[in-house]
């Protein structure tokens, strides 16, 4: 599949094309196991803490900082489509919607977790894409242990464990 991840930065990031890199390669990895049958399109923004705090508030009504933010396109659940996707006339890829990953928390987390930036952000890619294609932990307790081990499977497939 001719899948597009669209990478923007709105914050300074020390390593760009490394993180660029790795945002992109996690949400290819997400959308090949999903063996989502169309080419698919995802914008991330990369920003800072005071961008998502803003978007958290408007958008879900949560004055926090949070450490993405994922806006899909369409309505999904499980990797299923409930309704009629529209392909780009341009492109024919059909848009799955944002993902906005605030990068200064990710490495706070990664230091609270003991792990790397890198498996934070991929950790947080992976977590954002199955969220575009309808997975959601906050479902119940089914839906949480189906993502999570989508998420996991995933990581550990790229070898972003949580060691890394």
């Amino acid at each position: 599949m001719n899948h597009q991840i669209n990478i923007g930065f709105e914050t300074a990031v020390e390593d760009e094309a490394e993180v660029a890199a790795l945002i992109r390669t996690c949400a290819l990895r997400v959308l090949e196991s999903e063996g989502v049958p169309f080419c698919a399109e995802i914008d991330v923004t990369v920003v800072n803490a005071d961008t998502v705090r803003e978007m958290n508030a408007a958008y879900r009504d949560k004055d926090a900082v949070t450490d993405v933010l994922s806006f899909p396109m369409y309505e999904f659940v499980n990797g299923a489509p409930q309704e009629r996707l529209e392909r780009e006339p341009d492109s024919g890829r059909v848009m799955l919607g944002d993902m906005v990953l605030c990068y200064t928390r990710a490495c706070e987390q990664a230091a609270a977790f003991g792990h790397s930036p890198a498996r934070e952000c991929g950790y947080l890619t992976t977590h954002s894409v199955l969220h575009l294609l309808g997975y959601d932990h906050e479902r119940g307790d089914g839906d949480a242990r189906l993502m999570r081990g989508k998420e996991e499977e995933n990581l550990a497939f790229l070898g972003l464990t949580r060691e890394a």
